[in-house]
C-alpha cells in the first residue's frame, strides 16, 4: 500500500473491524459447511446400502 492511501484512526480502526468481520462470518460458515458434510458422510456410513454387520456365526 501507499502510504498516502492508508487509512489511520478511527476509519482505519473501523475498515479494520468490518474485515476482521468478514473474515469471521466467512470462517464460520466454511467451518459449519464442513461440519455439515462430516455429519452428512457419518450418517452415511451408518445405515448406507449393502451396510454388512459382523454377526457371522
Amino acid at each position: 500500500m501507499n502510504k498516502g492511501t492508508r487509512k489511520t484512526g478511527q476509519d482505519g480502526a473501523a475498515a479494520r473491524e468490518d474485515r476482521l468481520k468478514a473474515a469471521l462470518k466467512a470462517n464460520l460458515a466454511r467451518r459449519k459447511a464442513q461440519a455439515r458434510a462430516r455429519a452428512a458422510e457419518q450418517a452415511g456410513k451408518d445405515v448406507g446400502p449393502g451396510d454388512q454387520s459382523d454377526d457371522k456365526a
